[in-house]
């Protein structure tokens, strides 16, 4: 009999500790009260998401390693918060979804701020300013112009500012995943344009200084590149953070150094 009333308390006192543990994780976790900011700071880590196939913002060199603007500017933005970057990969439309459901802290991607997109996330000061470039193929005379873009085809990430302003000139955009895939789309005619930032253009064009595709007009206009944080007061301590890390590293050079790192020109300020 006192082995069984033995045995049922240490049964009684694994089953408390087993539901401790599943309800805070581990010893280090957050307060239940705690916000995203705190949480971040409680796991020690930040994860962000990104594409890693888009040059010279987010990419692998040829060691295999992710490199690029955005990776580079998440990994500072993570020192500034004194955690660890943690960065995962996936596609345009993917990115998003993991953000609303909760798999990421935030996205890096070349996130340029708009309307439609601020109805749904807030998102923190700029760090990057960018125009949007139009380009053809070298021997396209058809195209020289946005508004000529009425019943052509582009290719571009379904999804993304530059899909949506072509749709709004009246193109038909298909679907790809690479600036590399998108030009080559453009060179073998399977579409007739493609828009992307300005400095991406440029960053390619300096890779591949025979591809035959030419930027034939710019908006005139600056888009704002940000960082989108789902809404929510839970988030606005973060978000606090980060717009206080973006301006540090813009006030030390950071983010010049950066940006004439891997686009040749400052695009950090306006």
């Amino acid at each position: 009999m006192k082995k069984r009333i033995i045995g049922l308390l240490m049964a009684f006192t694994l089953a408390n500790s087993l539901m401790l543990t599943g309800c805070g994780g581990n010893s280090e976790s957050a307060s239940p009260d705690a916000d995203h900011l705190g949480r971040i700071q409680s796991s020690g880590k930040i994860i962000i998401a990104m594409e890693g196939q888009w040059a010279p913002w987010t990419y692998h060199d040829e060691s295999g390693d992710l490199v690029g603007y955005d990776t580079e500017v998440g990994q500072a933005i993570a020192d500034k918060l004194g955690v660890k970057a943690e960065f995962i990969e996936g596609e345009w439309d993917g990115l998003f979804a993991g953000l609303d459901g909760g798999r990421y802290d935030c996205i890096i991607n070349g996130v340029e701020i708009t309307e439609e997109r601020s109805q749904k996330y807030d998102f923190t000061t700029p760090y990057a300013y960018i125009k949007t470039a139009l380009a053809v193929a070298s021997d396209n005379t058809d195209i020289s112009s946005f508004e000529d873009l009425a019943g052509h085809t582009t290719s571009n990430s379904l999804g993304s500012t530059y899909a949506d302003l072509a749709a709004g000139y009246g193109a038909e955009v298909a679907n790809v995943d690479t600036l590399s895939e998108t030009v080559s789309m453009v060179i073998s005619g399977r579409a007739d344009a493609t828009l992307n930032a300005e400095v991406s253009f440029y960053d390619y064009l300096s890779e591949h200084p025979d591809a035959a595709i030419k930027i034939v007009d710019m908006t005139d206009e600056a888009s704002h590149v940000s960082i989108p944080l789902v809404k929510g007061t839970d988030n606005d301590t973060l978000r606090a953070e980060i717009d206080k890390a973006i301006d540090e590293l813009r006030a030390d050079g950071t983010l010049g150094k950066l940006s004439e790192k891997y686009f040749g020109t400052d695009i950090s300020s306006k």
